[in-house]
C-alpha cells in the first residue's frame, strides 16, 4: 500500500475514533416493584382460558410455542390460577423444557371461600408447577412463588392472613389481591388503604377505565400494578376491525393494534405489568413488541383513546 493511501485511511481511522459512540438500543421495558425496587418486564403472560387445554398435543405444542417466543422476547411474569381448570398442570409440565435463564415471575392466586382450603390448595398450585415438595422448576430456587393473589377478593380477611405468614415462612415472596371486570372498586379501595399487599391486579383497557383511580391511589400507597383483560377480552378488536392505526399510535413504533391497546396502558408509570393471554405464539411475539421503543406521552395517550371513543 503507497505512503499515501496509509495517510488518508490514518486519518478517515482518527476521525472516526473522534465520532460520539452511537446510543446502544433499548431494551425491553421493565418496570420496579415499589416494595423491594426489584425490576420485572412490563409484559406478562395470562393464562385464562388460554392455558386450560386438554391432551391434543397440537394444542399443547403451540402452548410450549407461546412460552418459547414470551420468553424469547423478554419476559417474566406469569399469571395463573386454580380457577383456569388445567393451566397450572400445563405450566409444570411445560416449563421444565422452556429456556428462561431466571426470568419467570411465577404469580398464582388463592381461590376458595373457605380460609382454612387456602393453605391446602396453594400446596397444590405449587405441586403442580413444579415448585413444591415434589419438584421444582429448574433454576427457580428456592420452592416458592414469586406472587399469591386473592382471586377476586374472595374471602380476602382470611386469605390475606395466610399469604402474610406464607410470606414469613418464605413460601411466598409477595402477597395481592385482585379483581376484574370493574367489579368490586369500594373494596379494593378500602384494601389499599388499609392492607399491607405489594400488588394489585386489576382490569384496564380503552374500553374500561374505570380503575385509573384506583391505580393512581396504589401508586400513592406504593403497591405494584397488574393489568387484566388489556385487550378487553378481545372486544377491542372487533371494535377496531380493519380500521388504520391511530397517528399517535404509529409515532410510539406500533405496527398492530395489539401494541396499541398495550402500549396505551404502559404509558401509565403506576402500571408495573399488563399480563396479556393467548393461545398463538405468533400473537405472543407480536404482543412483546410492545416492550420495545417509546410509550406515549401523555398528549399521545389521549389521542388514542380518542381515536378509540369515536369508533
Amino acid at each position: 500500500m503507497k505512503r499515501r493511501r496509509l495517510l488518508r485511511l490514518a486519518a478517515t481511522l482518527a476521525g472516526a475514533s473522534s465520532l460520539p459512540a452511537a446510543a446502544a438500543s433499548p431494551g425491553p421495558l421493565r418496570r420496579s416493584i415499589p416494595r423491594s425496587g426489584e425490576s420485572i418486564s412490563a409484559l406478562g403472560l395470562g393464562t385464562w382460558l388460554t392455558f386450560d387445554v386438554g391432551t391434543e398435543v397440537v394444542e399443547r405444542t403451540r402452548r410450549l410455542q407461546v412460552l418459547q417466543a414470551f420468553f424469547a422476547a423478554g419476559g417474566g411474569m406469569i399469571d395463573s390460577s386454580p380457577m383456569y381448570g388445567r393451566a397450572e398442570s400445563l405450566l409444570g409440565e411445560l416449563l421444565p423444557r422452556v429456556d428462561y435463564r431466571g426470568r419467570l415471575f411465577s404469580a398464582t392466586k388463592v381461590w376458595t371461600a373457605f380460609g382454612r382450603v387456602g393453605p391446602t390448595q396453594m400446596s397444590e398450585s405449587l405441586r403442580l408447577w413444579g415448585q413444591g415438595a415434589d419438584g421444582r422448576i429448574p433454576g427457580n430456587e428456592p420452592r416458592r412463588f414469586d406472587l399469591i393473589q386473592v382471586h377476586n377478593l374472595l374471602n380476602w380477611p382470611e386469605h390475606l392472613k395466610t399469604l402474610r405468614a406464607w410470606r414469613d415462612e418464605g413460601r411466598v415472596r409477595y402477597i395481592g389481591v385482585t379483581t376484574s371486570h370493574g367489579r368490586k372498586h369500594d373494596e379494593m379501595e378500602r384494601i389499599l388503604r388499609r392492607e399491607p399487599v405489594d400488588f394489585m391486579q386489576i382490569t384496564l383497557n380503552l374500553a374500561d377505565r374505570s380503575a385509573l383511580p384506583l391505580i393512581d391511589l396504589a401508586a400513592e400507597r406504593g403497591i405494584a400494578v397488574i393489568v387484566n383483560r388489556p385487550f378487553d377480552g378481545g372486544l377491542l378488536f372487533n371494535r377496531v376491525g380493519q380500521q388504520p392505526l391511530p397517528a399517535a399510535g404509529r409515532d410510539v413504533g406500533c405496527e398492530r393494534w395489539s401494541q396499541v391497546f398495550l402500549k396505551w396502558i404502559l404509558a401509565y408509570p403506576a402500571v408495573t405489568c399488563a399480563i396479556p393471554a393467548t393461545g398463538n405464539p405468533a400473537h405472543a411475539a407480536e404482543n412483546m413488541e410492545a416492550l420495545r421503543g417509546p410509550v406515549p406521552d401523555p398528549s399521545q395517550r389521549r389521542r388514542i383513546a380518542a381515536a378509540i371513543d369515536a369508533l
